[in-house]
């Protein structure tokens, strides 16, 4: 009797290998093979055993190395195999991750899986840039929207709703598509001076916070030169980002000791 396989979708978070929960890194520790994307880090990919198969199915927007169909035909025949598969995926595999239809391939073709959540994106930049996502007198709920969508479908959203100054607004994948973004909210009535923040590599040793307003935030980017992956936060929570920062400092103490004070 051939041997069955099995499928764990895993969260990495996003980026910080501590951040990684104790179920992830036992799977890491027990799979035969890790299909990963291009958003885990190199620090959590160094924690997968030697000897263990390694596939990179990773994508970038405009350059989508493996098309979805294929990265879901992978980890099928894999399970099939009889192997034990950890499919690792930056962040959580269901917020923005493509999770779904992963476990829905799986589903379709009779192979167990399991789901094991990851500190998702916005909660780790937020929390490592200073800004809580929730704050009592400045923002009674979050929405987390993506600026890339499937096949690049345009950004048809209903911005009335977006455009809440009581609400923290989060956004995935949103460099390419922010200008639309920014004119789309403002134009639908929040405040051009709503304080904004692009968080890029959160989480890591190479993370750069900028803050700007709302209607500067694009420009700010372009100066700065910020690449993928950045994530975009908007409102009044940002604010607080100076006050409460305790991540962002300790990256400038670091550099200075390393690459000053031992010149």
């Amino acid at each position: 009797m051939n041997k069955k396989g099995f499928v764990s979708l895993v969260g990495a978070g996003p980026g910080d290998p501590e951040l990684m929960t104790v179920k992830a890194l036992r799977l890491l520790k027990e799979a035969d093979v890790v299909v990963y994307d291009r958003l885990v880090s190199t620090d959590i990919l160094s924690l997968i055993p030697t000897g263990v198969s390694r596939i990179s199915v990773g994508k970038e927007v405009g350059k989508h190395c493996v098309p979805q169909s294929e990265i879901n035909e992978i980890i099928v025949n894999l399970a099939h195999s009889g192997r034990k598969v950890v499919r690792l995926k930056g962040g959580d595999p269901y917020m923005f991750g493509r999770g779904g239809e992963e476990a829905l391939a799986l589903k379709k073709h009779k192979i167990e899986f399991e789901v094991v959540p990851g500190i998702t994106a916005a909660s780790g930049c937020s929390a490592y840039s200073g800004i809580p996502l929730t704050h009592r007198g400045m923002s009674r709920r979050v929405q987390f929207i993506t600026g890339h969508f499937n096949d690049n479908d345009p950004i048809d959203l209903n911005w009335k709703t977006i455009a809440d100054p009581d609400s923290t607004l989060v956004i995935y994948m949103g460099l390419s598509t922010l200008p639309l973004v920014i004119d789309s909210l403002i134009d639908a009535g929040l405040p051009a001076s709503t304080p904004a923040a692009a968080i890029q590599n959160g989480t890591t040793d190479s993370q750069q916070r900028l803050i700007a307003r709302l209607d500067q935030l694009n420009d700010a980017i372009r100066q700065q030169q910020m690449k993928a992956p950045v994530m975009i936060i908007i409102g009044e929570v940002v604010t607080l980002a100076d006050e409460l920062d305790w991540y962002q400092s300790a990256i400038k103490e670091n550099y200075y000791e390393k690459n000053v004070l031992r010149r």
